[in-house]
């Protein structure tokens, strides 16, 4: 599994720091160069990002002042390819792609809902009265700790132990052994979700390389009629309990959430939305 360290992630962002720097002093046309280094907040900025989820400081969401903007911004510098990678439309795209998820993954909303079913994004934080303790005891590698529940947690929903694991490992804490933190540090929440976007865990592509073109299907993908597309990235997420289903309302609800984002940022949504005809990974 491709895990980005801290050091590995440091080095990069320093990296890639000093070439944006080279760029915006070269006087040679690079201007899609120069736009991939605009920062994310060039994009989204706080007003728009209230406006896209207008409901998640309401009393009645549990996650009440949890997921701040600028957390957002911050924990987005530790992986610069997230939103900065290829043309103005991909980038934007990715963006919305990925609020789109969180948002399903946090929603408190229903069809009737005040601003409709999909300003209700980031209202969770942590899962309510999980079945289970998500715990994979065949996993040796990444063992559960007893007593702990890796039910789901942050944006993404981050399960299981064999995620828990990895994600700690990634971003500097005890996932197994800690898992609570996720639920209870907003920045380590958002890092979370950001980690799990950008990792790819064969025979899974990453989501972040689906979204900025670089997913290359293999065969099994070509015969599972997994093609790029939004809907792909769900089948990343949630394919074995949502994909293969015609017309299910949670593959229909995360498409609702992207094209509300995909519109407030001014771009399409490319097509392959859905995962109905997909097999699951």
């Amino acid at each position: 599994m491709a895990i980005i360290s801290w050091l590995s992630s440091s080095i990069f962002l320093s990296l890639f720091t000093l070439f944006c720097l080279s760029i915006s002093n070269a006087s040679w046309g690079a201007e899609a160069a120069r736009e991939s280094c605009r920062p994310i907040s060039s994009l989204i900025n706080k007003d728009l990002f209230h406006f896209m989820f207008l409901h998640k400081d309401d009393a009645a969401c549990p996650a009440k002042d949890f997921y701040a903007y600028n957390s957002f911004i911050q924990a987005s510098k530790s992986f610069p390819g997230f939103g900065t990678t290829g043309s103005l439309t991909t980038r934007k795209r990715e963006i919305a792609a990925f609020l789109a998820q969180i948002s399903h993954e946090t929603s408190g909303g229903w069809a009737t809902a005040p601003d409709g079913p999909y300003a209700w994004g980031l209202c969770y934080k942590e899962e309510i009265n999980p079945q289970s303790d998500y715990c994979d005891s065949t996993n040796k590698e990444w063992p559960c700790y007893p007593g702990k529940s890796y039910k789901g947690r942050g944006p993404i929903q981050l399960s299981w132990n064999f995620n828990y694991g990895p994600a700690g490992k990634a971003l500097g804490f005890d996932g197994l052994k800690n898992p609570e933190i996720v639920a209870n540090n907003s920045m380590i929440a958002l890092k979370t979700a950001l980690w799990f976007w950008m990792t790819e865990r064969k025979p899974k592509p990453s989501c972040h390389d689906v979204m900025v073109g670089r997913y290359i299907p293999t065969e099994a993908d070509v015969a599972a009629n997994r093609t790029a597309g939004f809907g792909v990235v769900t089948n990343i997420i949630n394919g074995g309990l949502e994909c293969g289903i015609s017309n299910d309302a949670r593959v229909n609800d995360r498409i609702g959430y992207f094209k509300r984002y995909a519109q407030l940022l001014n771009v399409d949504t490319g097509s392959n939305l859905d995962c109905a005809n997909q097999k699951s990974f």
